[in-house]
């Protein structure tokens, strides 16, 4: 036996029963999105067993995807957990079978409180397909599983199913990066799409700056104790002119230029690379990595300077 030969027909199987879920969505498909989009309380996703599992990869999804929505474990609804349901909410019952005794059971509590009830089954003539207000059905030729027990094949595609609805919804609402990373800020998507500049520059005394007609000794000074490799040269009124580099320096002296009378604006660097202190920081990043810079000048709208970010404290904070 070589196991890459099972694995191929298990992939196969499940392959083909995720081909088959296009072919049925149709009326049901637009209905259950309707019902959920229209909800004004929660997605509540009822099952059991790997349904269960399954159930709540689902809940997860919708939640995370602009959906609010919880999965809630059939035998624990019979022993307290129904009061989690209300009026305002849409149920999601999987059953492969249609007929697992603990969501069956549930059926009339979910009637009498008159909430949407959808189901995900393999069987169209199950109590569950029958007592549901839409019916998503999950039609498998067999399971991956060579007894045909293990559910597989019908979980793979009830799950393909969940991500369809979720997916659909989200385009739906014009769901954004934004919205995404509010439901993950402590991931490292959501420092992508959540951490803005102004939270990672240096600002007030830790920008490093002079002025234009300060001499090079001054200004290697200034770079020194901001410790950026790098300086903004700015007018009185905190206007960007330019900048002074630890490559600038470089340059300084190989033309052997005068440290003490040659004033810096002879010999900074003009057309800085800046940003705005609302653009993400990841924004930030992207343009250093682009013109091969360490350092972004953080200016308002009239380019005043009002900030400085290093690529340290980006990478630092996780944007990578």
């Amino acid at each position: 036996m070589r196991f890459c030969d099972e694995a191929i027909k298990v992939i196969d199987i499940e392959q083909h029963a995720i081909s088959t879920l296009k072919h049925q969505l149709g009326d049901a498909f637009e209905k259950t999105c309707q019902l959920i989009q229209a909800c004004t309380g929660k997605v509540i996703v009822l099952a059991i067993g790997k349904s269960g599992h399954i159930g709540n990869k689902i809940a997860a999804t919708f939640a995370s995807t602009g959906t609010p929505a919880f999965s809630v474990h059939a035998a624990e609804a019979s022993h307290g957990d129904m009061g989690m349901i209300t009026k305002q909410d849409v149920v999601l019952a999987i059953s492969f079978s249609g007929s697992t005794p603990e969501v069956i059971s549930l059926l009339p509590l979910v009637k009498r409180l008159g909430v949407p009830l959808i189901a995900i089954t393999g069987n169209a003539d199950s109590p569950l397909a029958k007592a549901a207000e839409v019916h998503l059905h999950i039609d498998i030729d067999k399971e991956a599983c060579p007894l045909n027990l293990a559910p597989t094949a019908s979980t793979t595609a009830t799950l393909v199913l969940g991500d369809a609805i979720a997916i659909a919804l989200l385009t739906a609402r014009g769901f954004t990066e934004e919205d995404f990373a509010f439901a993950h800020p402590g991931g490292a998507l959501g420092k992508k799409l959540l951490l803005r500049v102004a939270d990672v520059m240096h600002t007030n005394d830790a920008i490093p700056c002079v002025s234009p007609n300060n001499n090079l000794e001054k200004t290697i000074v200034e770079m020194t104790s901001k410790r950026l490799g790098m300086t903004t040269v700015i007018d009185q009124d905190r206007k960007l002119l330019g900048v002074f580099t630890d490559g600038d320096i470089r340059r300084a002296f190989a033309k052997q230029q005068d440290w003490s009378t040659t004033p810096i604006e002879a010999l900074m660097s003009t057309g800085v690379k800046t940003i705005a202190p609302t653009a993400l920081a990841a924004k930030a990043l992207n343009l250093m990595e682009k013109h091969k810079i360490t350092s972004l000048v953080v200016t308002d709208t009239q380019q005043r300077v009002v900030g400085v970010v290093h690529i340290h404290q980006l990478l630092e904070a996780g944007i990578a």
